[in-house]
């Protein structure tokens, strides 16, 4: 088994605290939670609004599996964190579109009192490489 990987891309902002955006060991990459930073401008555009903070996060989980030669299709495991669980129906609705394959991930979604920076949605994940 190879040693751990430290992933990084500047397509995904820049991690807020003592974290990386991924790593990866052995098939695995482990994603750190995303919120809804524009890396290009390294702020939130979109804060309040539940629809364009999930497409970022989705955005910019995507370009951290990229960076680690990963797909959408080898994500194996999600874990959605919401601040309101009345905005479940929107994320499912927006998290089906982009996870819209064969198989779907494995997923829990919890609610939380609060999240960094004052967002709403927060999405992490596990994907495994064959």
């Amino acid at each position: 088994m190879s040693p751990k990987q430290i992933i990084k891309t500047s397509n995904a902002p820049d991690p807020v605290g003592p974290y990386n955006q991924a790593i990866k060991a052995g098939d695995f990459i482990y994603c750190s939670g995303q919120i809804a930073i524009d890396p290009a401008l390294n702020e939130i555009t979109c804060l309040g609004d539940i629809e364009k903070e999930t497409i970022q996060v989705l955005k910019n989980l995507e370009e951290v599996l990229k960076a680690g030669g990963a797909k959408i299709e080898d994500v194996i495991k999600t874990t959605i964190y919401l601040t309101d669980l009345s905005n479940f129906q929107i994320v499912n609705q927006i998290y089906s579109d982009f996870f819209n394959v064969a198989n779907p991930p494995a997923r829990a979604c919890v609610e939380v009192s609060s999240l960094p920076k004052g967002v709403l949605v927060e999405i992490d994940c596990v994907a495994f490489l064959d």
